[in-house]
């Protein structure tokens, strides 16, 4: 009798497999449209720098004049007590949030909102930024890290700077413990155990003496469960022809 393979066990979605978001310091956004006053920006200190778990780049609590406080993330060369202006009238500096048809071509920015007021959606991981090209009319293109150019909203708001905790992933693991701990707070898994190396009881790839599927690894769309591994529903398969 074979068991429940890997694949199974995480689709079941039980919290052995979730990741541990209730440790996770909370939402991190801009504030919202409303709060803005007469003099057409927010000021906020940065009240203290921490780590997230789950995220790689620290993030900051913001105390505005009111009282109020929001999670941001916040440029390289951040400081605790440094003053961050939020609004169209903020002006240009490196930790001051804008609607991007404020902000001057060629400028880098992080965290861009997708649609105006959702706080914040795009570029939001350490070390990376986005270049705005060119205004025109009531939107304005950027070029994302991927090197991809998208068209946004105006109105939408983005931070000027580059995100901190820049050069992260240079810094070697070490050993496997690190990158496992690495892993599982974002509810990923380490070591990933190949189906090949595996017994034939626990996946359809596994059993023999060599370390091969033993047949297609390709599957149907329609596959139960306990079989839908490997290549699922694959357009092609195999070495491209050269004609």
């Amino acid at each position: 009798m074979g068991k429940r393979i890997y694949v199974q066990r995480r689709g079941r979605g039980s919290p052995t497999f979730r990741a541990k978001t209730h440790r996770r310091r909370g939402a991190v956004k801009y504030p919202p449209l409303a709060l803005m006053d007469k003099r057409g920006y927010l000021q906020a200190d940065v009240e203290e720098l921490m780590h997230d778990p789950g995220r790689g780049a620290p993030i900051a609590t913001l105390r505005y004049e009111n009282g109020e406080t929001h999670l941001s993330l916040v440029p390289e060369g951040t400081a605790v007590g440094e003053q961050i202006r939020i609004g169209p009238k903020a002006g240009i500096r490196a930790g001051h949030i804008l609607p991007i048809g404020k902000i001057p071509e060629g400028t880098p920015v992080f965290n861009i909102e997708s649609q105006p007021g959702d706080g914040g959606k795009f570029v939001r991981s350490s070390g990376t930024y986005a270049t705005i090209i060119t205004h025109s009319g009531g939107s304005t293109s950027i070029r994302l890290p991927s090197g991809k150019t998208r068209t946004f909203s105006s109105t939408a708001r983005a931070t000027i700077g580059v995100v901190s905790g820049g050069g992260r992933p240079e810094k070697p693991f070490l050993k496997a413990g690190s990158k496992h701990k690495q892993r599982y707070a974002k509810g990923l898994t380490y070591p990933k155990v190949r189906g090949v190396a595996m017994n034939a009881a626990s996946h359809p790839h596994g059993g023999g003496n060599k370390q091969r599927p033993g047949g297609p690894s390709s599957v149907a769309r329609t596959a139960p469960p306990g079989r839908k591994v490997g290549l699922i529903a694959p357009k092609r398969s195999g070495l491209k022809k050269r004609g």
